[in-house]
């Protein structure tokens, strides 16, 4: 089912041995998200009904869940699932409250310098509900939207023949979101990101989703347009693993990524040619059993690659040059490698500490970029929905200072009236 590729002889870039969406499926998705953006934004309301109608199946959209609506969904919620909605939204919000920047102000050669971080106004998220629906990713985006005190949250989520899945509205109702929509699909990034005459446009927009719900966001953001958060799209899994790992737990966490499209990647990085024999023993158990096995199936033979390294040094190398959304780290002593891990959406380090635990309620967000983006951007947090201010206070006698500096500068750049800018000021002390 693994696509075995053998990197023990290799040396340099690794990236040909590494699962990554085809270039003609990227190409497409590209071409039709532009077309359907495009159309949103010339179009509104009436472009996003025609849109449903095409992708969804039914008509009438874009349609606004009432609160009444809302309420009802969440009292109907079993209470065994809103207790863990509730356990896990405490677990989430704690870890965002720790993370999120505070303002500080601070002396520096007679200056008064900081940095302030204001709230966006309002922010726009996205849950997916098309193959699966995700209460969780609830909570993953609107709480530390909440934390960082953005006063309006924008929710759309698909819903099928007009109704969003009740256990999405009940988990919006429990975190108090202003307003929900029945919109999936690029078609809800556009509607969020320009406005339509029902949905506001939004500053910031946040949400993993599919390959189309992502391209919309990079979309948009290129456009300048709104804010996003990062390229959350099809999820994907790496595992760094050696001799001592339980192959059973490695097939396992393959499994669970696979289950959520059958786009999905999987990735074992091993040292040990034995292991991944005896992975795929175990694969076969586990996806015989699997209540998705043909989404499964798919994901695996389709993205699933089992690349043999020389050593864990090499092993930290392919997962470095891949930058996993998920990266698993199932060693002897995993803190150890987990420690040379630079490029990672999440780093889960042990065979106690999987993926699946981070979907749902580890604390830190399951909302990671994708597609090789986190060589150079995080997963989604507070910070997200905060715009950053510079504080700067200056003395006369800290300008005066700084004025050589300026004149300096400005000489070389030939902008003469920015110097004269501070010249103005230290002449107003000696006139006076």
């Amino acid at each position: 089912m693994l696509t075995f590729n053998d990197a023990t002889g290799l040396s340099g870039d690794l990236s040909r041995l590494l699962p990554r969406a085809d270039a003609a499926t990227v190409s497409r998705v590209h071409d039709q998200v532009s077309t359907i953006v495009s159309a949103v934004r010339e179009g509104g309301d009436a472009a996003v009904g025609e849109l449903t109608e095409r992708f969804d199946g039914w008509r009438g959209a874009p349609v606004e869940v009432d609160a009444a609506t809302r309420r009802a969904a969440l009292e109907a919620l079993d209470p065994a699932l809103a207790a863990a909605l509730e356990r896990a939204a405490e677990q989430v919000r704690w870890f965002h409250q720790r993370v999120r920047p505070t303002d500080w102000r601070d002396e520096h050669n007679g200056a008064r310098l900081g940095v302030g971080y204001r709230p966006v106004q309002r922010a726009g998220v996205y849950v997916p509900g098309g193959l699966a629906v995700y209460p969780s990713t609830v909570l993953m985006t609107v709480i530390p939207a909440q934390v960082a005190g953005v006063s309006e949250i924008v929710l759309c989520s698909p819903a099928r023949d007009g109704q969003v899945d009740a256990t999405i509205l009940a988990a919006a109702q429990m975190l108090g979101v202003g307003r929900v929509f029945g919109i999936g699909g690029a078609q809800a990034v556009a509607a969020m990101a320009y406005g339509t005459q029902t949905v506001p446009a939004c500053d910031k927009i946040v949400g993993p989703g599919n390959a189309y719900v992502a391209e919309a966001k990079m979309q948009v953001a290129a456009a300048g347009v709104c804010g996003i958060d990062a390229r959350a799209g099809t999820t994907e899994v790496a595992i760094i693993a050696d001799a001592s790992a339980d192959p059973r737990l490695v097939a396992c966490d393959l499994v669970a990524q696979a289950e959520h499209d059958p786009d999905a990647i999987c990735l074992l990085i091993t040292p040990d040619r034995a292991l991944i024999a005896r992975t795929e023993e175990a694969l076969a158990a586990e996806v015989a059993t699997t209540r998705h096995r043909e989404r499964v199936t798919t994901a695996i033979d389709r993205h699933g690659v089992a690349l043999l390294v020389r050593d864990l040094d090499q092993a930290v190398e392919a997962a470095n040059t891949f930058a996993a959304e998920h990266l698993e780290i199932q060693t002897a002593e995993p803190a150890a490698v987990a420690e040379r891990i630079n490029y990672a959406g999440g780093v889960f380090v042990g065979a106690t500490t999987p993926v699946a635990l981070g979907d749902y309620c580890a604390g830190p967000n399951h909302t990671l970029p994708t597609g090789g983006t986190a060589r150079y951007t995080g997963g989604l947090s507070t910070e997200d929905f905060l715009v950053r201010v510079n504080w700067v206070e200056y003395s006369h006698d800290a300008l005066a200072a700084l004025a050589p500096t300026v004149s300096a500068l400005a000489a070389a750049e030939d902008l003469p009236a920015h110097a004269r800018a501070v010249q103005a000021r230290t002449e107003m002390r000696r006139d006076g």
